[in-house]
């Protein structure tokens, strides 16, 4: 019979939490369409969320003395998130600032065109390669 309550709780813990992440559509749905159909929650909103769970979850194992206490902190990256379906940011390989073009060649990213003619452009045939395996965009021929 124990097992079959501690099921039920756990179930109607389950509930609970799944009742706190819905997110509740807006009266005005074409001034906020975005925000209604937004699919994950911000990072700020999924740390309280597991601050709250594992607050529980100790709440609950206080009321049994003879659990031990796990102790955990949340942190960004203790928490759980889907990826990000935004575009990988690309940045330069010789600067470090944002890489708004590519080198049809050797597959550079360059800032600009003063970048490309005075360091891409003569560049000696080998070291093109050790830029990309810096980045990790490498190949290698067998």
């Amino acid at each position: 019979m124990s097992n079959g309550t501690s099921t039920a709780d756990h179930l109607d813990f389950l509930r609970a939490v799944s009742n706190d992440n819905l997110v509740p559509r807006s009266r005005f749905t074409a001034a906020t369409s975005k925000k209604a159909n937004r699919k994950h929650k911000s990072s700020r909103q999924l740390l309280a969320d597991e601050s709250k769970r594992i607050n529980a979850v100790l709440q609950r194992d206080a009321q049994n003395p003879e659990a031990p206490k796990p102790t955990v902190k949340v942190t960004y990256f203790s928490v759980n998130a889907p990826p990000s379906l935004r575009p990988a940011k690309r940045y330069c390989d010789i600067t470090g600032l944002r890489g708004y073009y590519k080198s049809p060649v050797n597959r550079l990213r360059y800032h600009n065109a003063e970048i490309y003619q005075l360091v891409v452009k003569p560049m000696a045939p080998g070291v093109d390669q050790e830029y990309l395996k810096l980045r990790g965009d490498n190949f290698v021929l067998k």
